[in-house]
């Protein structure tokens, strides 16, 4: 059988460990991926609103930047040109371009399309000038609608500006148009901020950037610069209304970002934040669990490690004297004190252990008594629990003896095999019948068998014991005969029993001792086994007095056997109608 404990196994502590520390850790990173990804998207719906707010603000302030300047103009054209312009209306289209910083020129065009005047920062004032721009969209567009807004051009590559058109609410009044430089725009953009470092840019319907905390990059008209913007408010436009959208700034810094228009010019105001500042809460509380977490782990670490040692030190006791048990250390005694199953156990294993230490005690004693004794005196004085029975006494004993008529001739012809066979199963029939009738099966001696009864423990009624078991033994051995003829057709089975007194004990020499009888009675019963034919049942006076009436008996013709100076007289069963191998 192999040893269990070179079987590969898993670690008994190593399981208890990871099962408790997955106890204590598994709630706390349920816990704090709960909370990571509630708090994500409360923090992302409070970035939405934030950006989106803001946005909307950036556009609302830009919208009104365009209105002062679209009010302003309004002012040159309440009233209808004269035939000559005056002095007063030179003065009001200087006083606009004063009032509106951003207008660099300004120029009223009558009902004709006559430009009438012309102001302007950088260059030369005219009035009259008499240019033809009836057909211009800027003032086209003014009739059309009363306020158009030009797209965006970058004058020397840099600069960005807008025509502005205002008609007024008659023809006769005629159209103000100005060049606006969106620089300005500046001011309002630089002006917004989201958290620390939050931004906001403007971008025309191209796409190009046309207001941005950073002028230089305005001036620069960088198109490969702005393909980030771009490829941002495109993100934006894919995400639903009002939510934000991450992308990259010039710089290649994750931003998050959220985008209002700006009606009447169709650009777009987007308002970004760095993603690292935008989610700063949320890495915060991350940055919080992870501590949680780590402080849980180790709080787990060290309650699983100090629960599983005490769990499985116990183990390892039990474990180790179980195993000095096995090893046949049976005055070894498991020690625990735990208050629990594992001290239950190990009071159950050192109940054992005593349990095997007697029975180890008892066989060791059985073992001696062999030395000695048939096994079957030996078991019966382990039983009894004294072997004082064994000692030399005089008692009366009912003696049987028994065996196989012809054997002699039988063993000398027959192989060593069949010879074997025969007596082993002679011998387990006998051995039987004799254990079951409490006789005490003292000795095999070739084919021959000495049976005692009332020795070494007495019985009642040992002469009608003695008579029934050779009855039984007849009958197994005669079943037996019947398959052994086929090897020699002569064998047969002969008994002789005697009762009376003998001395019994333990006699031998100092290395082997044997329990048995010695009498005038052994050497009887040996005599009438002798004489006894087979099938026969032969039995003394004395042991035919001694059944009486229980068992029918019959007297046979006295006979002479040797070692007896008269006639012995010897009494069998009477024969059963029923079995025909019992004989007279």
């Amino acid at each position: 059988m192999a040893d269990p404990r070179a079987t590969p196994r898993r670690s008994l502590f190593g399981r208890y460990f990871r099962a408790l520390f997955a106890v204590v850790v598994v709630p706390l990173l349920i816990a704090g991926g709960s909370e990571a990804w509630f708090g994500y998207r409360d923090q992302r719906a409070q970035l939405n609103d934030l950006l989106d707010a803001e946005a909307r603000l950036a556009s609302a302030k830009i919208q009104d930047f365009l209105e002062i300047i679209q009010g302003q103009m309004s002012w040159v054209v309440q009233l209808p040109l004269e035939e000559r312009i005056d002095e007063r209306r030179r003065l009001d289209a200087l006083r606009v371009l004063r009032q509106a910083p951003a207008i660099e020129s300004l120029s009223l065009v009558d009902a004709v399309g006559k430009e009438r005047l012309y102001v302007s920062r950088i260059g030369l004032n005219r009035i009259e000038g008499g240019a033809d721009h009836a057909e211009e969209p800027a003032v086209v567009g003014a009739r059309s609608e009363r306020v158009w807004y030009g797209p965006v051009v970058f004058q020397g590559g840099s600069e960005p500006y807008m025509t502005i058109a205002v008609a007024g609410n008659r023809a006769a009044v005629g159209v103000a148009v100005a060049q606006v430089n969106l620089k300005f725009i500046w001011e309002v953009i630089a002006a917004i901020r989201v958290g620390q470092t939050g931004q906001a840019f403007v971008l025309d319907r191209p796409g190009r950037l046309i207001a941005h905390p950073d002028l230089s990059l305005v001036l620069r008209a960088d198109a490969s610069a702005q393909r980030s913007l771009q490829a941002m408010r495109e993100a934006i436009r894919a995400r639903p209304p009002g939510e934000a959208a991450a992308g990259k700034d010039t710089s290649g810094k994750t931003v998050m970002a959220a985008m209002a228009q700006i009606q009447g010019v169709d650009w777009s105001v987007i308002v970004k934040q760095p993603r690292s500042e935008a989610f700063g809460p949320i890495y915060a509380a991350l940055w919080r669990t992870l501590a949680l977490l780590v402080v849980g782990a180790a709080l787990a670490v060290a309650l699983a490690y100090w629960l599983t040692r005490r769990m499985v030190e116990p183990i390892r006791v039990l474990e180790d004297g179980v195993a000095r048990i096995g090893a046949g250390q049976l005055d070894h005694r498991i020690n625990l004190a735990t208050g629990d199953e594992f001290e239950w156990f190990a009071n159950r294993a050192n109940a054992m252990a005593n349990e095997l230490s007697i029975s180890q005690e008892r066989a060791a004693r059985i073992d001696r008594l062999k030395r000695f004794l048939a096994p079957q005196v030996a078991e019966l004085v382990d039983r009894g629990g004294d072997d004082g029975v064994l000692d030399g006494r005089r008692v009366e004993v009912v003696v049987v003896f028994c065996d196989l008529r012809d054997f002699t001739a039988f063993s000398g012809q027959a192989g060593p095999d069949a010879i074997i066979g025969v007596l082993r199963e002679y011998y387990d029939a006998l051995e039987k019948v004799a254990t079951d009738h409490g006789a005490t099966l003292v000795n095999f001696f070739g084919d021959g068998v000495m049976v005692l009864l009332n020795a070494p423990v007495a019985t009642p009624d040992p002469a009608l014991r003695a008579i029934t078991m050779a009855r039984d033994m007849q009958a197994s051995v005669q079943a037996l005969l019947v398959g052994w003829r086929s090897l020699h057709p002569r064998l047969g089975f002969g008994i002789g029993l005697a009762m009376g007194p003998a001395t019994v004990g333990r006699i031998g020499s100092e290395g082997r001792l044997n329990y048995t009888a010695i009498g005038t009675v052994v050497n009887l019963a040996s005599r009438l086994c002798s004489s006894a034919e087979d099938g026969e049942i032969l039995l003394d006076s004395a042991a035919a007095d001694a059944i009486g009436t229980s068992v029918p008996l019959v007297e046979l013709a006295p006979r002479t056997l040797k070692g007896f100076d008269r006639p012995v007289p010897v009494f069998a069963p009477r024969p059963d109608p029923n079995n025909a191998t019992t004989q007279a």
